[in-house]
């Protein structure tokens, strides 16, 4: 292969779904090496013959290494479908910065992971769809496993890591949103949802849980990835000093010594967290803390074995 078509086969990949493969990489050697060496992640290009079906897509050079008869699978056979639905408020793109460096945010965090299941869900050959919400669902599409709309996905996906500016508040409608998804989304799948759950539409917690409540209803999957910066946001770990805390929704400002509230804050949010744990096992939706500075062994992991529980 010459330069030139080096060049076109490297412009063929994003940077996104590079960096997707290369996480999904790394998780594979380090599962290969740990406790769950056994687990199987292989990308299956090929089923075994069923008794009876044509014979027409079986794989005779396949045959001939191996003595069993297979299979070709292709693109619009699937196992699974599984829809990827991504928070777009600004409360997401904490940590802010306003000039709009690459900084590891929640966003950041929800896109990579995002980026490296749908690289996981098309090497096993299942289908994969996105919806984005804000204030609004602004992006849903159905699910489908081929290489096309991999790349329509990345691309919206890296529209997602675009910091806006303090002045483009999108408010957290979480509940509205969760509401909608659940009827857009016409056929059972796996619904893997990216979120800081916060909702500043004036909805209760409780309508917030229902929003959670409806995707069960409707025969789906969950599982929840509660997206937080553990020790900022949960722990509320600042130094001793005054702080102005800007909400990124609101642009309401606050003036304090983080010391003076920690108690009371920390209380509060590990009680929505631990309430919204509570909900999810009422619910029998999985429940998964995702701590942005923890990596994404925490998103694939569990990804993983609910795909094995299902199958």
């Amino acid at each position: 292969m010459n330069l030139a078509d080096n060049l076109h086969a490297f412009q063929e990949f994003s940077k996104l779904e590079l960096l997707a493969r290369e996480v999904v990489e790394g998780f594979i050697t380090g599962l290969h090496k740990s406790p769950f060496h056994g687990f199987s992640v292989e990308f299956a290009e090929h089923r075994l013959y069923n008794t009876g079906e044509s014979t027409r897509h079986i794989d005779w050079k396949l045959y001939a290494r191996t003595e069993k008869l297979f299979v070709k699978r292709y693109e619009e056979e699937t196992n699974l479908r599984c829809q990827l639905v991504l928070d777009n408020s600004s409360s997401m793109y904490f940590p802010y910065e306003e000039k709009g460096k690459d900084i590891h945010s929640k966003m950041t965090f929800s896109v990579y992971a995002a980026a490296a299941l749908i690289h996981l869900l098309r090497g096993q050959r299942d289908a994969f769809g996105l919806s984005v919400f804000g204030n609004s669902v602004d992006v849903h599409t159905p699910a489908k496993s081929n290489h096309l709309h991999s790349k329509v996905l990345y691309r919206e996906l890296e529209n997602l890591l675009k910091v806006p500016s303090l002045e483009e508040k999108r408010k957290s409608f979480t509940a509205d949103a969760l509401h909608q998804i659940a009827e857009n989304i016409h056929r059972r799948s796996l619904v893997i949802i990216f979120s800081d759950m916060l909702d500043n539409s004036g909805k209760t917690q409780d309508e917030v849980f229902s929003a959670l409540q409806h995707l069960r209803h409707n025969k789906h999957e969950v599982v929840l990835f509660h997206v937080v910066d553990k020790s900022k946001e949960l722990d509320f770990e600042f130094e001793n000093r005054p702080y102005r805390f800007v909400d990124l929704e609101t642009g309401e400002e606050l003036k304090i010594n983080p010391n003076e509230v920690k108690e009371a804050y920390v209380k509060s949010a590990k009680g929505y967290e631990n309430e919204l744990k509570l909900k999810c096992g009422q619910y029998r939706i999985d429940f998964v803390e995702a701590d942005i500075n923890k990596g994404f062994r925490q998103v694939l992991l569990p990804y993983l074995l609910k795909r094995q529980k299902m199958f």
